[in-house]
């Protein structure tokens, strides 16, 4: 893990404000490279942090977009259009439409409604569009198995569509690799079943893996390099499977979370300080509607947490952390440890890089959202001040 000072950081920014590593973001690449070696392709879910674009490695191939408005920050990046895989709902004519005008190597199809707007959009543009046919997984994504088999029989019936391969994933944050090794038995016989009924070669195959993050100190993890560890040892477990797949297709695995994780750190500054009935709260700048950690629940399990003080002395103390809401769910870690924690130090969360800044209720009291920077390994630039909500939440 590349080290950054969190001290010089913070004199350096205003708080509330997100600080995401480009160099952290190509280190865990590389260490995933490393493990899976160069015959299976790395996607890049950009849902989980969209600003990682800007310092987007060589390591990854492709980049998944899940949406039109995803697809114009790609446009805005320059991200090659080979290099995007163009995925999600309720994908309408318009939105087909521009990402075939911008090339994008690969459409997937969620339903029979996608597949004839593919077609539609790519006949009248003179082109053929690669295509990879989403399979259900018990949920609303994709086409159903069978169904999905029928179709590829009939292709027919989409002249303007190449056949590419299959889309498949099934969920995140798994904790047992026994269910991912399963999923891809499964896969790779579906995959030789439907080659044999279609008559096609799908070559492709992008697989969700849904690996875990490891967000929050427990028993076994005390440390970020604790739970990065753990992480990358999940992948080694697994990647005996995933070779065997790439085996049998053209393997690209997409992935987010697992990337974009341990490069994020959020910065906010404590403001206030008491004790109620025998808890000792800080209050800080920032708050739940700027940073919310996947499975937690109004911090009932704790964040990697770094604490910047002012000077530190004397013995640890418990500390509830909130923020600024007028919600009493807005608890980010309760009893965290601190030595001498003073109003003005700054606290660091840290594993902040995929979805914290995101699944978050950013407009809930027109509190601001907060600064984003990105640091390079060599300077701290800022892309993103302050945002005032106030006007989204007034007719005025």
């Amino acid at each position: 893990m590349n080290d950054l000072n969190y001290r010089d950081i913070s004199r350096s920014i205003i708080t509330p404000a997100y600080v995401f590593s480009g160099e952290e973001f190509a280190e865990r690449a590389a260490a995933v490279r490393d493990i899976l070696g160069k015959d299976i392709g790395l996607c890049y879910s950009m849902k989980a942090n969209p600003f990682l674009l800007e310092v987007l490695p060589e390591t990854f191939c492709a980049v998944e977009v899940c949406s039109p408005g995803e697809l114009e920050i790609c446009i805005k990046r320059n991200i090659p259009g080979e290099k995007i895989i163009y995925s999600g709902l309720n994908k309408g004519a318009d939105d087909i439409a521009r990402a075939v005008s911008y090339g994008a190597g690969i459409i997937t199809a969620e339903s029979r409604l996608h597949l004839d707007l593919i077609n539609k959009v790519s006949a009248e543009a003179g082109t053929v569009s690669n295509v990879l046919v989403r399979i259900s997984a018990d949920s609303q994504f994709g086409i159903d198995r069978r169904e999905a088999q029928e179709i590829l029989k009939a292709h027919g019936e989409y002249p303007a569509i190449n056949f590419a391969g299959l889309h498949f994933f099934t969920g995140t944050q798994k904790r047992k690799s026994k269910e991912i090794v399963r999923e891809l038995t499964f896969l790779g016989n579906y995959l030789e079943e439907t080659r044999e009924l279609s008559g096609l070669e799908l070559e492709k195959v992008e697989y969700g893996t849904g690996l875990p993050a490891y967000l929050f100190i427990d028993k076994e993890i005390q440390n970020i390099s604790d739970a990065e560890e753990k992480e990358l040892t999940f992948l080694r477990e697994i990647a005996p499977a995933l070779h065997e797949m790439a085996e049998k297709a053209d393997l690209t695995i997409e992935m987010g979370r697992f990337f974009a994780a341990s490069c994020g750190h959020y910065f906010s500054r404590v403001v206030d300080m008491k004790t109620n009935d025998g808890t000792g709260y800080a209050i800080i700048d920032g708050g739940s509607h700027q940073i919310r950690y996947y499975g937690q629940m109004q911090g009932m399990q704790i964040p990697f947490i770094d604490h910047i003080p002012s000077g530190s002395q004397g013995e640890p103390e418990k500390w509830t952390i909130c923020g600024s809401l007028c919600t009493t769910a807005d608890v980010l870690a309760r009893n965290a440890e601190f030595t001498d924690l003073k109003t003005g130090d700054v606290l660091v969360f840290h594993k902040a890089g995929a979805y914290a800044l995101y699944e978050c209720m950013s407009l809930f009291l027109s509190r601001d959202m907060p600064r984003i920077y990105l640091h390079d390994g060599e300077k701290l630039i800022m892309c993103r001040d302050r945002k005032e909500t106030n006007g989204f939440n007034t007719s005025i």
